[in-house]
């Protein structure tokens, strides 16, 4: 096995042990990225030089012995949303192409304080806007299990990135299912945390209420890895919440027994592909013979979930994106104009895609005079509604299962032209945002040779619960990310 292909985790154990050093991990990623690049796309920018640089720091560190942080040598791929000072930060769009930002995200500045190595900045649908990394204005990503299907969105770059060996780990960012819904579709581990354990300062937003920083990973490991290196209190971000945060490594080594599991019945309906069905029951099972109490649950609000998510987030869609007017933000077309007006439209018109305009266009409809109480009111008191019906099941249950997709990795191409067909594959994902609860991916097998994940979704900040549960189905399943 390549350097390229063991999990943070292991690399970790073998920098310690001074049996590699974080230039050969880096040179590695950096080989498979030159060799997978021209068909994956995984990236927009390849941070080449920083990285070896970064690598020779680690390596330095290292030498000196003593207290060294567990991501220290680990190179980390970054969704291109994140802003990272002195590397371009795209948010893969024409309006953002040449932004530079002048300081780091949180979370960027944890991982570099735990030794992170940053390897680049990963494509993503534009403004996180999308569910297959085809709304890029910098070109589609492809998934490495089968080049001729998505990988996933709108986190689809790292996912691959991560699935194709391109990056060891990498960060992600979920409104509505963009960190799980890829995880799934490329095979490994993805983590959508509770809303406020992870700071939001310096993430571009596209649903402020929604939006959540969180790991993509080839092992559960590695997620509680990630996810103790980027949680915490931050007073830069009004959302983030100050809480203690445990040692999430901590919770991988207990087993099953006693786990109370709830299976929303709302979620096992028809439209889900039986093949996906079957997967999922069998982990169900799986978890049931390994010590788990399974019962069913309901979340009767479920149904209105995907309709109340796309109202919420587009009219914050509508309200962020308003400040890219190329004059605050934003490239300004190079014509002569008769006002301000004319090169605010054109600035937008040719600096945003299709889907971003369609969804500018819904929000601002939403929040506009006389549909405000009709439809954005009414969606925050369905969103009310969700809510408490995760917190009732809860009462009941540790944590609930479900799948992650209604539907195996799509061919590309298949859903662009049919939006609401691709609103739909969030289905079973938008639920935990609206909630602000925690949530994430696993691999639970294949059919054919595409994957299918499982859904663990938990009580706020109890994301203990979640690595718990994936920890021992991976561990007692033999289950781990694919190698491409």
């Amino acid at each position: 096995m390549e350097l390229c292909d063991k999990s943070a985790y292991d690399l970790s154990r073998l920098l310690r042990k001074r049996e590699v050093s974080a230039r050969e991990i880096v040179e590695s990623v950096l080989l498979r990225i030159d060799e997978k690049e021209p068909l994956i796309h995984a990236y927009i920018t390849v941070t080449r030089d920083t990285a070896l640089a970064q690598a020779d720091r680690a390596d330095q560190l290292l030498a000196q012995g003593g207290d060294i942080a567990p991501l220290t040598g680990i190179p980390i791929a970054i969704k291109d949303l994140l802003c990272t000072r002195g590397i371009k930060t795209t948010c893969a769009s024409k309006i953002l192409a040449n932004y530079v930002p002048p300081y780091n995200a949180t979370v960027v500045d944890r991982l570099f304080q735990q030794g992170a190595i940053l390897v680049g900045k990963t494509n993503m649908d534009e403004f996180a806007m999308g569910s297959s990394t085809e709304n890029s204005a910098f070109g589609v990503t492809r998934n490495p299990v089968d080049p001729q299907r998505v990988p996933g969105g709108s986190s689809g770059g790292s996912a691959a990135g991560v699935a194709a060996g391109e990056a060891i780990a990498a960060i992600g960012s979920d409104t509505g299912g963009s960190i799980r819904q890829p995880a799934s579709f490329c095979g490994i581990v993805g983590m959508k945390p509770t809303y406020g354990r992870v700071s939001r300062y310096g993430l571009i937003a596209y649903a402020s209420s929604l939006d959540q920083v969180g790991p993509l990973c080839r092992s559960v490991e590695d997620c509680a890895l990630l996810l103790n290196a980027i949680s915490g209190h931050d007073r830069r971000d009004s959302t983030s919440v100050d809480t203690p945060c445990p040692d999430f490594l901590g919770s991988l080594d207990q087993d099953l027994n006693g786990v109370r599991i709830g299976l929303p019945k709302e979620y096992f309906v028809k439209g889900m592909d039986p093949a996906v069905k079957e997967k999922v029951m069998e982990a169900v099972s799986f978890l049931e013979r390994n010590g788990a109490h399974v019962q069913e649950i309901s979340l009767p609000h479920t149904p209105y979930a995907v309709g109340t998510y796309y109202l919420i987030a587009t009219a914050e869609a509508s309200s962020n994106l308003a400040r890219y007017d190329a004059v605050k933000y934003g490239v300004r077309p190079p014509d002569e104009f008769e006002d301000i007006i004319a090169m605010y439209q054109q600035a937008r018109s040719e600096g945003f895609g299709r889907e971003v305009q369609r969804r500018i266009m819904l929000g601002t409809y939403v929040l506009s005079a006389g549909y405000y109480d009709a439809y954005y009111v009414k969606a925050q008191k369905a969103r009310t509604l969700i809510r408490e019906d995760f917190s009732k099941a809860f009462e009941e249950v540790d944590c609930l299962v479900t799948p992650v997709s209604p539907c195996l990795p799509f061919n590309l191409g298949e859903k662009v032209a049919e939006p609401l067909q691709m609103y739909l594959v969030d289905i079973y994902t938008v639920s935990a945002n609206l909630a602000g609860v925690p949530a994430m991916s696993i691999n639970c097998g294949t059919v054919g040779n595409l994957p299918v994940g499982l859904q663990i979704i938990g009580k706020p900040f109890d994301e203990e619960m979640l690595l718990r549960v994936a920890h021992a189905y991976q561990r007692l399943s033999g289950g781990n990310a694919h190698g491409f």
